[in-house]
Order: structure tokens, then sequence, then C-alpha cells
């Protein structure tokens, strides 16, 4: 939906021959609601297990679960959001909705809780906004309302703490659909900003995922110190306070620049073509090929509806599917000159290549999710690690569990600024390609960094057992909480290369209406690597539970053998790693009919 918006604002009509320092400081304005909405959600999510475990007194194993369970559906909820946005609502309206609900439902939470009710019972918001307003609004009443706060004492809850516990729940899973809108809709709505057919822009578009996960680490470090500090030291009023001031003005930054930005229209669902070549070349299955790939069908780009519109060249895998684009009946002239023949019967090559390049993506997506389940631990086990340490920081100050995440956040930042900085212009100097290195080539980086920071854990806890063997078992051991940096930092490090790769990968390589269900593809890694984290834990705590030593997820961290865990966890990605790097270097990227620079060239996509 672009009411509102003039047509020469779209991005059919914007220009993209003088608009270099326009369009990178048009990313920066976008970078800043990221950081806002990061600073926010982190400020939750990073505490939410040592809430599990100390306020709802539940054991390890669960706690761990569903946290993982929640993140899981966190991250699988922007494939609905990304869907809508490309298909009908449009990129720059998505966000527009999600971030007024986002700072709406702070406002509102404020009020009294029987006034929120009211609210929440009467009122419906577009697209994903009552989900977040009865879930933040839920959240809320759980902490004020008497009857529905949390007991601290395990042994005297009750009917109080199973209450509580449906609440809480209720309204953490409302929120997660609520973020189903903004997280793909504001990513790739700030790539779109950049035109692949101008060489300087697509160049800046690589620094744009660089410096967007750079505002993402920066709202992450703040949320999991400052945020978590205040909250847990003064008040959870002085942090919501601070954190709705913050998402307004960022949410203003966003706004100043709406005049200058450029909006892609929504063309419908992205998979109805996708499906007319399934049953086209199903049609034709018995026809032969053509031996020129020329003779297969394309639009001409001298069409209207055409015009704008990038091809793709032909590729030679997957041929079956090229019989979709066979011509049937070459006499009928008028149709092809139109364009109007029947889609269910003859697709284009570009729709045929666009088919593609799904199908070739899902061998890359299964491969990275043995990534997400190695970052999925630093939201879980890492974190209740910390809580079991020494967190003292000078005389009197304890530093909180949750703030060690910071560790990650800023290698991650360090990590980006080297690669935007040094590496990536150095190679592209020393190979002459404009890219310096290829995506898959970063993310197998990445994947790399993880495995080694799952050893470096194994080997800290290892280390953090044998101190607790000599004190009380339910003890806090004198082992300092600055041992689990290494292990942060070096996923932290993998990170700069893995995620932002990924990120990348996924906006780059989907066709060019698919681009905000390419930032969900990306966040559905994570978000079914949760789930497998959870079923891991499962099976190997049904496994190693009928053993004499017991379950390695003990209620009491320190009866477990997280050390055992973390070893699994590294000797299953070092596999993967072999199997990834196997694909990735068999991988065709994406190669476009560019209107400048460089014709074909799949470096420049690579």
């Amino acid at each position: 939906m672009l009411e509102g918006i003039p047509v020469h604002h779209r991005l059919a009509k914007q220009p993209c021959y003088n608009l270099d320092d326009e369009v990178t400081d048009h990313g920066l304005s976008l970078t800043a609601i990221e950081f806002g909405e990061r600073l926010s959600y982190f400020g939750l999510a990073t505490n939410l297990i040592i809430y599990l475990t100390t306020v709802l007194h539940q054991e390890l194993k669960t706690a761990a679960k569903n946290v993982n369970y929640w993140s899981g559906v966190t991250t699988m909820m922007p494939l609905v959001g990304g869907f809508v946005a490309d298909a009908y609502l449009g990129r720059f309206s998505t966000v527009i909705l999600s971030t007024l609900v986002y700072i709406g439902v702070h406002l509102l939470a404020r009020c009294h809780p029987c006034l929120l009710l009211i609210i929440l019972l009467g009122h419906h918001v577009l697209f994903g906004g009552i989900w977040s307003l009865q879930g933040l609004g839920l959240l809320t009443m759980s902490q004020l309302v008497p009857r529905l706060k949390p007991c601290h004492a395990s042994g005297a809850c009750g009917r109080s703490l199973r209450l509580h516990e449906v609440i809480f729940f209720l309204a953490m899973y409302l929120i997660s659909g609520g973020t189903g809108g903004h997280k793909p809709s504001l990513e790739s709505f700030g790539a779109d900003q950049f035109d692949d057919n101008h060489a300087e822009e697509r160049k800046q578009k690589m620094s744009y995922f660089n410096w967007w996960s750079f505002a993402l680490c920066s709202g992450l470090t703040l949320g999991v110190t400052v945020v978590v500090y205040v909250q847990d030291a003064v008040s959870w009023w002085l942090a919501d306070v601070v954190l709705t001031a913050v998402m307004c003005f960022c949410f203003v930054v966003f706004l100043a620049g709406r005049p200058f930005y450029r909006y892609r229209a929504p063309e419908g669902s992205p998979f109805t073509p996708m499906l007319q070549v399934v049953v086209a070349a199903m049609a034709k299955r018995h026809l032969p090929l053509p031996s020129d790939a020329a003779e297969l069908y394309e639009v001409p780009k001298t069409l209207p509806q055409q015009s704008d519109k990038r091809l793709l060249f032909h590729t030679s895998k997957l041929r079956f599917l090229d019989k979709a684009a066979i011509v049937e009946h070459k006499d009928d002239g008028d149709a092809f000159a139109t364009g109007k023949l029947n889609p269910w019967r003859l697709a284009t090559v570009t729709q045929v290549e666009e088919l593609k390049l799904i199908l070739a993506m899902v061998p890359i997506w299964l491969t990275v999710l043995p990534l997400g389940i190695c970052i999925s631990q630093t939201a879980t086990f890492f974190i209740k690690q910390a809580s079991t340490m020494n967190r003292a920081l000078g005389g009197r100050f304890e530093i909180p569990a949750a703030s060690v995440y910071a560790f990650g956040a800023i290698a991650m930042i360090i990590s980006v600024t080297f690669y935007d900085k040094i590496l990536e212009p150095s190679l592209r100097r020393a190979t002459g390609k404009e890219r310096g290195i290829s995506i898959l080539k970063r993310i197998g980086i990445g994947i790399a960094f993880s495995v080694a920071a799952m050893v470096s854990a194994a080997l800290v806890e290892r280390k953090r057992l044998r101190v607790a063997e000599a004190k009380e078992p339910s003890s806090v051991v004198s082992m300092s909480v600055f041992w689990l940096a290494p292990q942060f930092m070096i996923m932290g490090f993998g990170d700069g290369f893995a995620l932002v790769g990924l990120q990348e990968y996924f906006y780059d390589q989907v066709p060019d209406g698919m681009r905000s269900l390419g930032i969900a593809f990306y966040l559905s890694v994570f978000g079914v690597s949760n789930f497998l984290s959870s079923l891991l834990i499962t099976v190997v705590d049904h496994i190693t539970s009928r053993g004499e030593k017991g379950s390695w997820f003990a209620k009491d961290l320190n009866k477990s053998r997280l050390d055992c865990y973390y070893w699994l966890i590294s000797a299953m990605s070092a596999v993967n790693l072999c199997g990834y790097v196997y694909i990735a270097t068999r991988y065709s990227y994406k190669r476009v009919q560019r209107k400048v620079g460089v014709v074909n060239s799949p470096e420049a996509d690579a």
C-alpha cells in the first residue's frame, strides 16, 4: 500500500545517477530505527533465561527449551510478515505500522492495568499490531496486577505462579507475532535504496549490510548492559521510559527521510509465478528441450510492463524446469508482441531462473542450521553459566548475568568494522573483484569461528566445573565471569562474517520481488535452529539420564555436563562445515542482465 506516497518517489521512477551521498545518508537514517528496536528487544530477550529459572523456578533444561521455543517462533513469524509486505502492504507501509505499534505499546504499557484491558479488548490494529499490543500489555499486567504477579519462594507458589506463568508466556508469544512485520520489511526496505544497476551504489549496498549489523550490535550492547542493569538495580519503569524515548527519536529520524526514499510497490504473491513454472513444465514434460537456450521464451524489455524489471541469464542447472519456457505456437504473433500469453502454459526464462534460485538456496539454508544451534547457546547456557560465576567488578558493583552478551556484540562490531574498512578493500584490490570475497566464503569463515567458539566454551566449562567441585554444589564459584569472554568474542567475530553474509545472501540471491521474504528466510534459519536446539537437548537428556552419572542437564548447573554438550555441538558443526564447503563451491550465483557496468559478472553478485 503506497497511498499518500507520490508516484515520482516510487522505485520505478526514482533517478539513480547522482544520489551517492544522499543514498548513504538514507541508509544511516534507516539503521537508526534498527538500533532503537534492537535496544528494546535485547533488553528483554537476554534476561529471559534468568527470569525463567529464578522467578518462575523452572529447571535449567526446561528454561533453555522455553527460550529456544520463543526465539524460534519470534524468528519464524517474519515469514508471514515478509510475504504480506512483498505481496500486499509494501515494505514502507509495513515498517510504519509496525513501528507505530511498537511505540504505542510502550506508551500504553504505562496505563492502569484495567484501562489496558479495556483497550486490548476494544481495539484492533492492522497487521500484527494487536499481537504486539496485547503481548506487551499482558506482560506489564503480569508484573502489576497483584493476583498475576509471581511469587518469589519456590516452595509456596502454587496457583499464583501457574497463573502468572500462563499470562507471561501468552504475552511473550503475542510479542513474537507482532515482530513479524517489522524485522523483514525494515532491512529489505533499507537495501532497496541502493540501485544494483549503478556500480557505485552496488558497493555502497555491500557496506550497508555491514553498518546495519553495526547498528544492531550497538543497540544490543546497550540493551544488555545499561538497560539490563537499570531493570535489575533500579526499576523496569525507568528502563521502559528510556527505551520509548530512544525508539521515538529513531522513528523521527526515519520519517525525516520519507520524501527521498525509494519505494518498491507490492506486486502480488511471489509464489504464483513459481507455481506457474512448475505447472507449465509438467504440462510440457514430453517436449524436447531446444539445443539453443536462446530459443526459450523471454519477454522483451521493450514491453511497458517489463521496462523496470531485471532479467536473469539462463543457467544449465535443473534443465527440466526450462521446459516451462519452451514456445509451442510461434505463429501467434500478436500474443508475443503484447506479452499476453497464458502464464500457466508458458513462462519466461527469468521466471524459471527465479525458481531455480529458490531451490538452490535450500542446501545452503540446511547447512547453516548448525550455525544457528551454536548461536542459540549464547542466549541460554552461556548466560546461565555467567549467573553461577563471580561477577564482581571492583568493590561493590556486580555485572548482571545477561550483560556478558555484550562481549559478543562488541566483538561483532570490531569484526564488521575490520571487514568493511580494511579486509574487503584490500581483497578488492588484490583480486580485482567488486566484492573481494564471495558471500558464501564469508559465511563459511563465520561457521569456522562458531566451531572454535564451541571448543572454547567446552574448555572453559570444564575448568568451571573443576572449580565448583571444591565448593558447595549450589554456590557461586569463585571463577571470574570474564573467563566466558573468549567464547562470546570468538562467536561475535564469526557473526561479523556469517550473519552479515547471510543477510546479504538471502536479500541478494532471491528474486527481486521477494526481498522481504529473503530477510525472513535468513531469520528462519535461527527460528528452526532454536527448535532443533530444543530437540537436541531433549534427545541428549533422554540418552544421558539413563547412565549412572545422570543427565548432562541437571537442575544445578554445577552438577551438569555442559562441557560434553558443547563438545557434541562442536563436533556436529565441524562435520557440517565440510558439507557446507562442498555445497558452496558448487553454487551458481544469480546472474543479472545489468543496465550499466559489467553485464555478465557472477562475481558482482557473489
